[in-house]
C-alpha cells in the first residue's frame, strides 16, 4: 500500500473520531495491488490512519471516500 505517493491512482479521505477524545480527517493517495478490493483498501487506510493518530486506534469512522485520482 502507498498512502503517500504523489500519483497514486486513488485519492482518499477519511474522518475518525472518539467521542469526547478526539477526531481527525487525513487525506492522502492510494495505490490498490492488483484484484484489491474496496474493503482492503478502506482496512489499510484505516490502518493508516490509526497509526498516524495512535489515540484514535479503533475510532468510530465519520467519512471514507475513495476515488480514481484523475480528473
Amino acid at each position: 500500500m502507498s498512502t503517500s505517493a504523489p500519483l497514486g491512482t486513488h485519492f482518499w479521505v477519511m474522518s475518525v473520531e472518539k467521542p469526547g477524545l478526539a477526531s481527525v480527517t487525513r487525506t492522502g493517495t492510494y495505490t490498490p495491488q492488483p484484484d484489491s478490493t474496496r474493503e482492503a483498501a478502506f482496512a489499510d487506510i484505516y490502518q493508516f490512519v490509526g497509526e498516524s493518530a495512535p489515540q484514535l486506534r479503533g475510532a468510530t469512522v465519520l467519512f471514507f471516500s475513495l476515488e480514481r485520482n484523475t480528473l
